[in-house]
């Protein structure tokens, strides 16, 4: 997918956020670190609605960065499933950024994340079917 594509296919809008001046490092590029961490959080919402009950995460793939993301930026993480087995889901998560006062919405990373459906005790469980 390229930096500058639609958001047609890109899923449901899963978590829409800013990044604070704490979460760039001293040239104003926000960490690689805090944009993960908004995209499981994204990827962790759709798992668990679609698993019916608690999820965590056990493999994040195929993360790719291809634009950075600044302070001020308005920061949208869309959600798609690509994969469920019989207890876990596999998550398309892409991120876009809309730049502060331009308005152009640009994509800045994606990625695949695994989650597993767990019980009360942290164990395995079937992911619900959806009738």
């Amino acid at each position: 997918m390229s930096a500058e594509d639609t958001t047609e296919g890109r899923g449901e809008p899963a978590i829409r956020t800013m990044p604070l001046p704490r979460d760039a490092n001293a040239s104003g590029d926000i960490f690689g670190g805090w944009i993960l961490s908004q995209m499981d959080l994204a990827g962790g919402i759709v798992a668990a609605e679609r698993a019916g009950g608690r999820t965590v995460t056990v493999a994040v793939e195929g993360m790719k960065f291809h634009r950075p993301v600044f302070v001020g930026d308005t920061v949208s993480c869309y959600a798609r499933i690509v994969r469920i087995g019989r207890s876990s889901i596999t998550v398309d998560v892409e991120t876009v950024a809309r730049r502060r006062h331009v308005r152009k919405e640009v994509t800045v990373t994606e990625g695949l994340f695994t989650y597993v459906a767990v019980d009360d005790n942290g164990h395995p469980r079937a992911v619900n079917r959806v009738d």
